[in-house]
């Protein structure tokens, strides 16, 4: 994210209307999460709401969550670590950061969630779901007679030169799952290749997976490589975006949550677990921000007009392998040496 958030939830209830409540009886959450900040806000607003526990929530970007949580490891600051791709979610379980936790709820979740919570020995559960695509401005490309991509191939067109965003996998974990995807898809030297010629054409590599989108629905870029259920909650609030997913395949993302190893609020933090995976829980990210990704609870409906993995072009992705942590960093190296310390 471009700037780091954070909020009180005793403020975040007085901003809502509520009372100041029986939170200290109840105990206090401190939670790292990773979605956008207006889900963030509803989460904790209202699992205080519901439970009276005190929520302390910082909103950051999955890459800097894992690099925090990473830092603190022999004193954490976090109990619970909500939202953000399901990669560095692998990774921290994988470097013993976070705990295993079975909760009740779990019979109520669709198989990818479960999948991801067993592949992590339990210490990471899916809460959501959403594939990687293009997002782009219709007037912009309209404008500059520029025509959409359609595929990965499309990208490499001298007609998009200065015209893409993408995050920096440093910071994002949307850009590593772009990363991990075409190495999927290609291989990885013929990966590397493509993001090498690619280079040219990107005018920016953002600190947020998010940015991208933002910078296609002001006009400020023609394309990003975002995940798409993005640039629909940027077409519902009034911008001109559409979005294409590759004709050769995409990756997606199994956006995750974990419990911190050595949470100092480990009740607060199974209670909040607990609570995520219902499916009222569930409804808020498109309640509260219009986000669009595929809930992870089989009851929670899947928001109006978001997009339909079942209908999208998805790879077999290997999230056990590209969830390491020594992979993740690898490529993440291979790609700052390789493409991202190049001239543009």
């Amino acid at each position: 994210m471009r700037r780091r958030h954070t909020f009180l939830a005793a403020a975040l209830l007085a901003g809502a209307g509520f009372a100041a409540a029986p939170a200290a009886a109840q105990g206090s959450l401190n939670l790292y999460c990773s979605v956008q900040v207006e889900w963030c806000q509803a989460i904790a607003t209202n699992f205080q709401r519901d439970t009276g526990i005190r929520v302390n929530m910082t909103q950051r970007g999955s890459g800097e969550t894992l690099a925090a949580i990473r830092a603190e490891g022999q004193n954490p600051r976090a109990d619970v670590w909500f939202g953000g791709t399901g990669d560095p979610h692998l990774a921290a379980a994988e470097e013993n950061l976070t705990q295993a936790y079975t909760s009740p709820n779990n019979a109520q979740l669709h198989p990818w969630a479960l999948a991801q919570w067993n592949q992590s020995n339990q210490r990471a559960i899916g809460v959501y779901a959403g594939a990687v695509g293009f997002g782009f401005n219709t007037e912009l490309l309209a404008r500059k007679n520029i025509a959409p991509p359609a595929c990965w191939s499309d990208l490499l067109d001298a007609r998009f030169r200065g015209e893409i965003q993408v995050a920096n996998p440093n910071s994002s974990g949307t850009a590593y799952v772009v990363i991990a995807t075409l190495v999927q898809l290609m291989g990885e030297e013929e990966a590397f290749a493509y993001m090498r010629r690619l280079h040219p054409n990107v005018n920016s590599y953002t600190r947020s997976g998010t940015a991208p989108i933002k910078a296609v629905a002001r006009g400020e870029t023609g394309v990003s490589l975002s995940f798409v259920h993005d640039a629909v909650t940027e077409r519902n609030a009034g911008f001109p975006v559409s979005y294409t997913t590759p004709c050769e395949g995409t990756g997606y993302e199994i956006g995750s949550m974990s419990i911190i190893r050595g949470a100092r609020n480990l009740t607060q933090a199974r209670r909040f677990y607990d609570w995520a995976l219902t499916e009222p829980a569930q409804r808020l990210g498109f309640e509260a921000g219009g986000q669009l990704q595929t809930p992870s609870n089989r009851a929670a409906p899947l928001p109006p007009n978001a997009p339909d993995l079942g209908r999208i072009r998805l790879i077999e992705y290997d999230f056990a392998k590209y969830g390491r942590a020594a992979e993740r960093r690898r490529l993440i190296e291979r790609w700052d040496r390789e493409v991202g310390s190049q001239p543009r």
